[in-house]
């Protein structure tokens, strides 16, 4: 035993054993974002697979992938709030037995229709599950580390939607026990029982507020979401009929009506479920602003690249995986680093992790034909996705007060879905209505929503003082 070690008091061996345990907690936290990215991913690889097992039609095959995305999205501002009311250990450890379970159920689904109802449970337990994770971060972690841990969380978010079509191809294609496509949904029993096990013991358990649950604006937010994604999800699809457009108009007002239900609550001394002062802080709505302009490209791009890659280039799932490897491994590079980049250089860092993905996107447009090439332009493009995803929810979250930490996760939550849907919505349509050039005008849409993001991380450094 060296004198080094004698000289460690008890308190110091005492306070390293509690910090190995935070970082082996934010592991098991880390489950509840890696897995609801990776099956929204995921399944797009198995759709072909499922249609032909299952004999599912079109509609069928639509509502799979719709039937996660609207509950998902639409019950996420609720799952924040539960979680000050339920306790968000209580709260993650139930959204990650509601997600495993249904994971068993999309599993063994005998028929489509089994399928998409099973989809559904899936996505109201992510919407449970994926808002926890911030405020366990925030709860788990001093100001001092807490930045180190939103790496992890911006790597964990990137690391499943860049690999969840190279796991997705791989589980098809190996078909174990002739299981095939099933394997993209049993994977997750097997994450989540084992996460499970480890949350009493590891996550240090986090008192409810104790906050009425405001079951009007609830009732009203969910009405309002799904009304404004399911048609997002469906109409292109279905060539926009009456439909989707009278969602939309009725989006629009069911979401004033909760906007001034909110107000009113506020107003009356009540608990609202979206805090109005949330927004009272200029750093956090232009936050919400660039997290939304960033997630409508970063969602969009990995959607119009698999159609790229696997329809027009004719690669199978696990090719069209192994292409996109090399901007896994940008991103994995560029995360590690972003947290050090962020306190040397500012915004300024995140801003250069935006500029490099402009210059993906422009070597893109003119050599997407160059297997070689795009392999490294998609390096280049993960490089400045990792230097910018990382550190931004953390930096948006950085002002927010620990009382509102449940409303702004959920908020935060919701807006990157939103914009996911919106995104993929609109580079459909683009993609779609431009013939044989679809990926270069989609490359044209992304470029916006990169020069929009620059703008908002210029609010921001205005708006507030930086991490």
């Amino acid at each position: 035993m060296t004198s080094r070690t004698l000289l460690r008091s008890p308190a110091h061996r005492d306070a390293e054993s509690d910090g190995a345990r935070r970082w082996l907690a934010l592991v098991v936290v880390l489950t509840g974002v890696f897995m609801p990215i990776l099956d929204f991913f995921i399944v797009n690889v198995a759709i072909p697979s499922i249609e032909t097992d299952l004999h599912a039609t079109s509609g069928q095959t639509e509502l799979i992938v719709a039937g996660y995305a609207v509950p998902y999205a639409a019950l996420l501002v609720i799952g924040g709030r539960l979680g000050d009311r339920l306790g968000r250990r209580r709260a993650f450890a139930l959204g990650m037995a509601g997600f495993t379970a249904a994971s068993l159920l999309c599993g063994i689904a005998p028929t489509a229709n089994a399928l998409v109802l099973a989809r559904a449970a899936q996505g109201a337990a992510a919407a449970l599950l994926f808002p926890q994770v911030l405020t366990l971060i925030q709860h788990m972690f001093g100001e001092r580390e807490r930045p180190r841990a939103m790496t992890f969380y911006g790597l964990a978010l990137g690391l499943a939607a860049a690999f969840g079509q190279l796991l997705g191809g791989g589980l098809i294609s190996a078909d174990l026990a002739g299981l095939g496509w099933r394997w993209c949904f049993l994977i997750n029993i097997f994450v989540g029982v084992i996460a499970l096990a480890a949350v009493r013991p590891l996550v240090p358990f986090a008192a409810p507020i104790g906050s009425r649950l405001d079951v009007t604006g609830g009732a009203l937010s969910f009405t309002g979401f799904v009304l404004l994604i399911l048609p997002l999800t469906e109409g292109r699809v279905q060539g926009w009929p009456a439909w989707s457009c009278a969602s939309l108009v009725a989006a629009v007002l069911v979401l004033g009506a909760f906007g001034r239900h909110q107000h009113r609550t506020a107003r009356e001394g009540g608990d609202p479920l979206v805090p109005p002062s949330l927004f009272a802080d200029r750093a956090f709505r232009a936050g919400l602003l660039t997290v939304f302009a960033f997630y409508t490209g970063m969602s969009s791009f990995f959607f119009v690249l698999a159609l790229q890659l696997q329809h027009v280039q004719g690669l199978s799932p696990v090719q069209s995986g192994l292409q996109v490897t090399p901007l896994a491994l940008g991103f994995f590079a560029t995360s590690l680093l972003a947290r050090p980049l962020l306190a040397r250089f500012g915004d300024r860092s995140l801003i250069a992790g935006a500029v490099l993905l402009l210059a993906a996107y422009a070597g893109e447009y003119a050599l997407v034909s160059d297997r070689l090439a795009l392999s490294v332009l998609l390096t280049v493009n993960g490089l400045g996705q990792g230097m910018v995803m990382a550190p931004l929810i953390g930096r948006v979250l950085a002002g927010v007060a620990s009382h509102h930490a449940g409303a702004a996760s959920g908020v935060l939550a919701t807006c990157q879905q939103l914009a996911g849907a919106l995104g993929i919505a609109i580079i459909g349509i683009v993609y779609f209505d431009s013939a044989d050039h679809g990926f270069q005008a989609g490359l044209i849409y992304l470029s916006i929503t990169v020069l929009a993001t620059i703008s908002g991380l210029v609010l921001i450094g205005r708006s507030g003082p930086e991490e």
